[in-house]
């Protein structure tokens, strides 16, 4: 909590000097009240003086005015702190989580990066706020409250001595037993979000298997889970405010048994007792206020050493230091390889089985790149250690003979353009959409891209055209029509290697020929206008899309079992040629190869 507290409350430093110190006024009037009211029971009320008594309940009442004055004050800096804060550590923390690698959003997982962008900063918030407001209020009024018994008298003063330790004793036992606890409904909070995230982003599949009730089970279990512990938590805390005022009334009890006393034999007055007693009430009273910013405070270190988690996560890929690559030009590209395995081999972890193992190739510029293999065999994997979403465990992986860890990563991601496996879309607008990989792309250039995705004649039919809304995973496009714009969103900018992760799945096989037969003119395009061609990587589970590239690479269990044309492989390759079997309803192999 500290760290968050140096990092980030530079900007609003005055607004933690104004604050208290407004506060610390307030107290200043808390403790004169009781000394008001016993000028007023002795010198108005005892002596039957009406006059005294107006006098000083009107000083009461312009003491409560100015106190609510310079309440309000605090209240109004304690908000632009808190909120100003909280804005900038969520501000920080949303980019910093942005520019983690795949593997460290692995490890945190989407649901607990939620969980800790929104609940945790709002504990840390809602401390910052209290900090400013009650921090120096309660533990200063208790003390003044003590000192200013004391000096009223020292024998009564000893019943302090003796209740406040004990109240003490109290939220140390508690507090210790409460800490483990909180620490466990944070978490817990991310079993339930994960539940939560699954549940409604995949409402279509539950319903479609009729698993509303299982969902709803797994959803009580978990809430359950974590109110269990919530209540095991609050059970702890709520045994200090009954044993507080417990200890908090036998102490008024003592005060005004032995302070009777001392009137009757005139060695205090009533006013004085009344005093006395109200002294005792703020102090016990500020201790159990003291006792609940403990809990709040606990609840934010909590959620601040989460935080700080995330925000000292160091992301495993970065380019510092790395220079402009100088991409060939169109005489030095003949022959020239675009993309190159050399021995690259990636595991998810130390000590996991490798999900790409030893994968060597090579493939030309301009040429295509089919990868193919079972469910689990590493194709998206391999994929990913293009654009460097992550790095090789060993081996090298080469755009344009450049190795990629020496590539500036804004660079190499405009040169390698990525059509993910999941379609997903952001709220906006198609044009907005489109944009992602060039903000200054004409609307000849996004048409162009629509053209090849196959996707110009749904979005001309939209009554607005490129401007037409996306809602958020773009739910109100079907699968293909999502799958055609993310396609698109990757051609705009002019990719010079164009990934195409298994994003015709959910296109017939008429639209799928017809997104090939187009990527390929658009490389024949760009050759003949003198540029570089257009390199193409296809993944997919369809034999009839990787057919017609120039290289195949058949991977099973992340290694290579197969690397060759069409024809080729079906002879020398067992698995490509079960794969082409299970796909065709042919009974003659060499019907299959041909149709194939």
């Amino acid at each position: 909590m500290l760290e968050l507290l140096r990092r980030y409350s530079r900007p609003y430093r005055k607004y933690f000097v104004i604050g208290p110190a407004c506060k610390l006024i307030e107290v200043l009037f808390d403790l004169f009240t009781p000394l008001v009211i016993a000028r007023m029971i002795d010198r108005g009320v005892g002596a039957r003086d009406v006059h005294v008594v107006v006098m000083y309940g009107l000083l009461l009442v312009a003491m409560a005015a100015l106190g609510i004055l310079f309440t309000l004050v605090c209240q109004k800096m304690a908000a632009l702190a808190s909120q100003g804060m909280g804005t900038a550590i969520r501000g920080e923390l949303y980019e910093h989580i942005n520019e983690l690698s795949y593997a460290e959003l692995d490890r945190f997982g989407t649901p607990s990066l939620i969980t800790r962008i929104t609940n945790d900063v709002n504990q840390v918030q809602l401390a910052v706020a209290l900090g400013v407001r009650q921090l120096i209020r309660w533990p200063f009024l208790a003390i003044g409250s003590m000192v200013a018994a004391l000096l009223i008298d020292v024998k009564l003063g000893a019943i302090f001595l003796v209740s406040t330790p004990l109240i003490g004793i109290v939220f140390w036992v508690v507090m210790a037993r409460c800490v483990p606890y909180f620490k466990q409904m944070q978490q817990k909070l991310d079993r339930i979000a994960l539940i939560c995230r699954e549940g409604l982003s995949g409402a279509r599949v539950v319903r479609a298997f009729v698993r509303e009730e299982h969902e709803r089970k797994r959803f009580h279990e978990a809430a359950a889970d974590q109110a269990q512990t919530a209540i095991a938590a609050g059970c702890l805390s709520s045994t200090l405010n009954p044993v507080t005022f417990l200890v908090m009334n036998l102490a008024v009890c003592a005060i005004l048994w032995t302070g009777g006393v001392q009137v009757n034999v005139d060695n205090l007055s009533q006013g004085q007792v009344i005093a006395f007693v109200n002294y005792m009430t703020q102090t016990l009273l500020s201790i159990v206020y003291v006792a609940n910013l403990v809990v709040v405070f606990t609840k934010a270190s909590a959620s601040a050493s989460r935080v700080n988690e995330v925000l000292h996560a160091r992301p495993s890929i970065t380019d510092a230091g790395n220079e402009l690559v100088e991409l060939p030009c169109a005489s030095e590209a003949a022959g020239m390889p675009a993309l190159e395995f050399d021995q690259a081999s990636f595991a998810f972890g130390e000590g996991a089985a490798a999900a790409v193992d030893g994968v060597t190739l090579g493939l030309p510029i301009g040429g295509t790149l089919g990868i193919i293999g079972g469910t689990g065999s590493g194709k998206s994997t391999m994929v990913s250690l293009v654009p460097r979403l992550y790095d090789t465990t060993s081996g090298t992986v080469r755009v344009m003979g450049k190795d990629v860890r020496a590539w500036p990563l804004e660079q190499l991601r405009h040169v390698v353009g990525v059509v993910p496996q999941r379609a997903s879309l952001v709220t906006g607008t198609i044009r907005s959409n489109l944009q992602w990989r060039d903000a200054k792309a004409s609307d000849e250039g996004l048409w162009q891209a629509l053209e090849v995705a196959q996707a110009a004649e749904f979005v001309r039919k939209l009554p607005q055209g490129l401007d037409s809304p996306v809602e958020a995973g773009g739910k109100n496009f079907s699968g293909g029509q999502r799958q055609r714009l993310t396609i698109a969103r990757a051609l705009v900018g002019n990719p010079l290697i164009l990934i195409m992760d298994d994003s015709a799945s959910a296109l017939d096989f008429k639209t799928d020929a017809a997104l090939r037969r187009a990527v390929k003119r658009r490389s024949e395009e760009g050759r003949a206008s003198g540029g570089l061609p257009l390199t193409t990587v296809i993944v997919s589970q369809r034999v009839s899309t990787v057919r017609g590239a120039d290289m195949i690479c058949v991977l099973s269990h992340g290694a290579v079992a197969g690397l060759g044309t069409h024809d080729e492989l079906f002879e020398t390759c067992e698995l490509y040629r079960e794969i082409c079997l299970s796909q065709f309803k042919h009974d003659e192999s060499a019907s299959v190869k041909g149709v194939c």
